[in-house]
């Protein structure tokens, strides 16, 4: 946005102001560059299967031992070796292939 802005100063501002204002402007915009790029370069990716395990989830079909969960927005297909109903959460155990492996969480 600020690069944009250098453009149009440069071409609205009288002639010595104009340049003064666009090399402003575009020091703002380097400098908000490497703030942003200081600021976000020690953040961990947070991707993948190996996220799902330990959390919780809400039972919406029973798992006696095939059901369904819903995980952050998600429907998941889960087994449940114990078998958990309607409304009970869970906690996931592990994953093969599209199905959660899931046990009933103690609250």
């Amino acid at each position: 946005m600020l690069i944009i802005v250098a453009i149009i100063l440069l071409f609205v501002l009288p002639s010595p102001w104009s340049y003064i204002a666009c090399v402003a402007a575009m020091a703002f915009w380097i400098a908000e560059l490497l703030f942003w790029r200081h600021k976000v370069k020690d953040y961990k990716k947070v991707v993948g299967a190996h996220t799902l395990i330990g959390r919780t989830a809400e039972v919406v079909a029973e798992c006696r031992p095939i059901g369904q969960v819903r995980f952050d927005g998600e429907l998941w297909s889960a087994r449940c070796a114990d078998g958990a109903d309607v409304g009970q959460t869970v906690r996931v155990t592990g994953r093969n292939s599209l199905t959660l492996d899931v046990t009933t969480a103690l609250d």
